[in-house]
C-alpha cells in the first residue's frame, strides 16, 4: 500500500476511510454531530478515536481539520497511523487520541472557515472581555474583501497586496489580514461573536478524553503557508515560556510567531493555548505542523475569492467552481510528491512524540 492511498478526494471519503481504519485497528470510535449539511444534504460530524489504556497517563493527541479544508492533510495522516500499523506502536501507558474533521462544514465545503463563516484558530478568546482589535485589516477591508470579484479586480487587488506587503515593515500586512478580526462577520478571518460549535466540541472531547492526563502532546495539522511539502512545527509562545521550552524538547526546531521565526504572522485566539488551559492538571507539548502548498499570494488570493464566493457569489457558476477548485490547490497539493513528503514529515514528528513519552 502507497502511502498516497491514506489520503482522500473529499470529506465524505476522509470520513469513510477513517472510520475503517479505526475499525481495523480495534480503537474505540465517538461521533459528534454537526448542525450543519454538507453538499446534497450531506452529515456531518466530527469523529474521534481512542486506542490504548482509557486510563493512560499519556497521550498523543492528532487535530485534523481546524481550518476545514486542510483536513485533507490531517486526516490522511490519521488514516495513515491506522492503517501502517503505526498506532499499534504505543509505548506503555501511553495512549492515542485522534480528532477527525473538527470543522467537517469546513471540510466538507472546501473552506477554512465554520458554518458562522468563524475561523476557529482565531475562535478561543474570552467573550465576556473587549475583543482583540486589527486597526489594520479596518483599514485594509475594502481591499482585502472586496464586494465584486472579476478578474480584473483579482489581478488589481492582488498587485496592490504586493505592492503594500514590500512597502511595509515585515509582517505588517500579513498581520493585517491573518492575525484574525472581530468585527466582520462576512470577512477573512473573523474569530466570531461566540465560541463555535467546533471549539465547544473539542472542549467537550478535552474534557471527556484528557482530565487525567499527567502528559499531553498535541499535534495539529494545518496547511498553506511555508515552502511546498515542507512541515513546518510551529509553537505558541517563545522562549523562556514552560510550554515552548518543554515543546523544544521533542521537537528542537520549533519556530514561533512571536519572535518572527515563523512563516505565520502572530495571531489572535489561537487553539494551542486555550486548549493546554484545558488541561492545567498535565504538561503540555502542542504544535501547528503546517505544510506548505502553494507560494503565499496564491493561497491569500485562493481564500479571498473563497469569501467573495460565500457572500456575494453564486457556488454553481462556471466562476464558482473555479474559486472552489483553486481554494483545494491551496490546502491540498493532490499529488503524490506531496503526500509522501507530508507523510515523511509527520511520522517523524509524530515518532518523536512517542518516544520521549517512552522515555517518561
Amino acid at each position: 500500500m502507497s502511502d498516497s492511498d491514506f489520503f482522500a478526494s473529499d470529506y465524505d471519503d476522509a470520513r469513510q476511510k477513517f472510520v475503517a481504519a479505526v475499525a481495523e485497528a480495534g480503537a474505540v470510535l465517538e461521533r459528534y454531530d454537526n448542525p450543519a449539511a454538507g453538499p446534497t444534504g450531506l452529515d456531518l460530524s466530527t469523529d474521534v478515536a481512542w486506542l490504548g489504556p482509557r486510563d493512560a497517563s499519556k497521550v498523543l493527541v492528532t487535530v485534523s481539520g481546524t481550518h476545514g479544508a486542510e483536513g485533507f492533510c490531517g486526516g490522511g495522516v490519521q488514516v495513515g497511523w491506522f492503517r501502517s500499523g503505526k498506532a499499534a506502536l504505543l509505548p506503555s501507558d501511553t495512549a492515542l487520541l485522534q480528532v477527525h474533521a473538527i470543522n467537517p462544514y469546513g471540510f466538507a465545503w472546501l473552506r477554512r472557515t465554520t458554518e458562522e463563516n468563524v475561523d476557529v484558530n482565531r475562535n478561543y478568546v474570552d467573550f465576556d472581555q473587549p475583543l482583540p482589535a486589527n486597526d489594520g485589516y479596518l483599514k485594509y477591508r475594502d481591499l482585502i474583501c472586496p464586494s465584486n470579484w472579476t478578474d480584473a479586480v483579482a489581478r488589481e487587488t492582488k498587485a496592490e497586496i504586493e505592492r503594500l506587503v514590500a512597502a511595509l515593515p515585515p509582517m505588517v500586512m500579513q498581520a493585517a489580514i491573518s492575525a484574525g478580526q472581530y468585527v466582520d462577520p462576512q470577512g477573512l478571518f473573523y474569530g466570531g461573536a461566540r465560541p463555535s460549535w467546533s471549539r465547544l466540541t473539542m472542549e467537550r472531547i478535552f474534557e471527556r478524553f484528557l482530565g487525567v492526563a499527567r502528559v499531553i502532546c498535541l499535534i495539529d495539522y494545518h496547511t498553506g503557508l511555508g515552502p511546498r511539502g515542507y512541515g513546518e512545527r510551529i509553537c505558541a509562545g517563545g522562549p523562556g515560556d514552560v510550554d515552548w521550552e518543554f515543546s523544544k524538547t521533542i521537537w528542537p526546531d520549533i519556530t514561533s510567531t512571536d519572535d518572527g521565526s515563523s512563516s505565520s504572522a502572530p495571531l489572535t485566539g489561537t487553539n494551542l493555548p486555550a486548549l493546554r488551559m484545558l488541561a492545567s492538571q498535565a504538561q503540555f507539548a502542542g504544535i501547528a505542523l503546517e505544510y506548505g502548498t502553494l507560494p503565499l499570494g496564491d493561497v491569500l488570493q485562493a481564500l479571498r475569492a473563497d469569501n467573495w464566493l460565500h457572500a456575494h457569489g453564486d457556488l454553481n457558476s462556471a466562476q464558482g467552481k473555479k474559486i472552489k477548485a483553486h481554494a483545494r490547490d491551496a490546502f491540498y497539493q493532490d499529488a503524490d510528491d506531496w503526500k509522501h513528503m507530508v507523510w515523511d514529515r509527520a511520522v517523524e514528528t509524530q515518532d518523536a512524540a512517542l518516544a520521549f513519552l517512552a522515555d517518561l
